[in-house]
This record gives C-alpha cells, sequence and structure tokens, in this order.
C-alpha cells in the first residue's frame, strides 16, 4: 500500500524558495502522494511576499500565523494540519544534499517509526571569526555520521530532519511551555525512549545553509540551558546528558558554590576566547556549565 509523506517546513524571515524547489523536483521519489507544508512564522512582510509564490506549485501548501507563536507550537500546527501518514521535518535554513534525499528516505520507511538523517555543513573554516564557534560546534557536535548518533542517548535527538510516523508524532508532539529556544527536540526524544519507540539513524544528512555569529549562538544556548534545567526538574529529560551529570555531581560533592565562584571570575575570559578567532570547545562546555549550575540553584530556591 502506498504511504504518503507531508514534508514540514516552519518559516521565519527567511526566503525557502531553493529549498522548495530542490525538494519538488524529488516529489515522484517518495511512490505515492507528497505534500510540502509552509507555514510562517509572523516572518517581515517582503519576505512574507516571496514565499506566498510557492503556492503556485502543485503539492505546497503555504500559511501564515498572525503572531508569533514560536519553535514547538508552530511544528505542532504544521503536524495537526498534515494529510498524510509520514512526517519529514525540516528546518527553512536546510538545503539538500543531491537529487536522491527523500529516496533514500523512501527506502527507509520500513526500518523504524522514526528515522534521524542528520546534517552536514558546507565550506571549510570561516573567514570570518565571530562564525567560528558555531562551525566548530557545528563540526564536533553536530555533523555526526549515523553511526556516531547511534551511540548518543536518544535525548540527543534533533528536529531538523526528522522522518517520523504521524500517528507517532501526535502521540506526544513538542512542548509547547518551552518558549525559549532549544531542546524542544531532547523531551521527543527521551518520550520516544521512554515508549520504546524504536529510532534509526541514517546517513541522509541536510546542508545546513547559514551560521550563527557567537554572540548570537551564546544568547541561543543560554536559553537552551534554561529549558533543560526545566525539563529535567518536570520529568527527568537530559539526565542522561554529560552537562547535567557534570552540575549534579558538583551539587553532590559540595562543589556547587566554588565552582560557580570560579567560573564566573573565568567567564569574560571565556567569552572572549568564544567570540575570537580560536574558539575552544572546552571554554563553551565551562560557560554552560557555570549556566547550568546558577539555573539549579534558581530553580531549588522557586
Amino acid at each position: 500500500m502506498k504511504t504518503g509523506l507531508s514534508i514540514l517546513i516552519p518559516v521565519y524571515n527567511r526566503v525557502v524558495t531553493l529549498l522548495v524547489q530542490q525538494l519538488h523536483q524529488q516529489l515522484p521519489h517518495w511512490n505515492g502522494p507528497v505534500e510540502i507544508c509552509l507555514l510562517d512564522d509572523a516572518s517581515q512582510a517582503k519576505i512574507q511576499a516571496e514565499n506566498r509564490l510557492l503556492a503556485q506549485l502543485p503539492n505546497v501548501r503555504y500559511a501564515e500565523l498572525p503572531r508569533n507563536v514560536g519553535r514547538a507550537a508552530i511544528r505542532n500546527q504544521l503536524a495537526a494540519a498534515a494529510r498524510h501518514e509520514w512526517l519529514l521535518m525540516l528546518d527553512n535554513d536546510s538545503l539538500l544534499p543531491d537529487a536522491q534525499f527523500v529516496a533514500r528516505y523512501a527506502a527507509a520507511q520500513a526500518l523504524a517509526p522514526v528515522v534521524v538523517g542528520g546534517i552536514m555543513y558546507a565550506g571549510g573554516l570561516p573567514a570570518e571569526p565571530a562564525l567560528r564557534l558555531r562551525w566548530h560546534y557545528a563540526q564536533q557536535r553536530e555533523a555526526l555520521p549515523a553511526a556516531r548518533r547511534r551511540s548518543l542517548p536518544p535525548s540527543q535527538l534533533m528536529l531538523n530532519n526528522l522522518l517520523i510516523r504521524a500517528d507517532i508524532f501526535q502521540r506526544f508532539g513538542f512542548d509547547e511551555a518551552l518558549i525559549r529556544y532549544g531542546h524542544e527536540d531532547s523531551k521527543l526524544g527521551w518520550q520516544l525512549a521512554q515508549a520504546g519507540v524504536p529510532i534509526h539513524h541514517l546517513d541522509n544528512p541536510v546542508i545546513h545553509d547559514g551560521l550563527d555569529p557567537a554572540p548570537v549562538f551564546l544568547r541561543k544556548s543560554r536559553a537552551a540551558v534554561h529549558n533543560l534545567v526545566l525539563l529535567y526538574h518536570k520529568d527527568g529529560v537530559g539526565a542522561d546528558s554529560r552537562l547535567v551529570r557534570t552540575a549534579l555531581r558538583l551539587q553532590q560533592v559540595g562543589l556547587r558554590r566554588l565552582a560557580v565562584g570560579l567560573l564566573l571570575h573565568l567567564q569574560p575570559h571565556l567569552r572572549a576566547n568564544l567570540c575570537s578567532a580560536t574558539p575552544r570547545m572546552l571554554y563553551f562546555d565551562l560557560l554552560k556549565l557555570y549556566w547550568i549550575l546558577r539555573e539549579f540553584a534558581r530553580v531549588g530556591k522557586e
């Protein structure tokens, strides 16, 4: 029996013409009905005007929200309106690596109800120093082959480039209580693991198009740590992450205050390095440790 595919792309202040055109050319590879669903999260008017033209393509649906609802809610709305049995979730800053992207997912349907394709980054080390932190992080922590991703805890599931059966997603969805950026996918991965839903990692990456400057990436990372602490205290999500384990261990042995004081003193040096041409991932990890220790202390007082 042929099964359908709904490709879900939340749009925010980005023209997605190239991505949609790439996907549209590959729709016949699915061997079933396919729709591309675009939902704009209150972007700038000039970007909306350009993306609206994509609705003229067959099998493309485009809609706009009157106000920004955020990463979790917009994806839930896209999934609720999807018409087919499989959902393919893509970020709007993605591009396809080749002409076989959809075909590889079509072949992977029988492997598991959840298939993670991964991401990759085109180009080498950026010339602009401010982009290097995000590039190094991508190379070391995100752009991983399937074999490496299989060894990671389920809470490190990434929502970009995720193929999931619609009935599975509808059981869980993304937590809309997470207003800030980050870790919506961590909770979904944790829920899937708790429910015993198989996850298959596939070498079928999308190309992540664009890098945040270091100050922007640090701001997003700070928000993600905040969400991680909320999820841990609410549901235990993230207990398998190295960051949470390290913070809890420091608390258990009575070294939290000492560590916070030391990292507070080091924080300007850590930030200066991370915004430089030679950022070190160790310094990024130390800064995140400082943030999470502070968050644990704050939540403990509430």
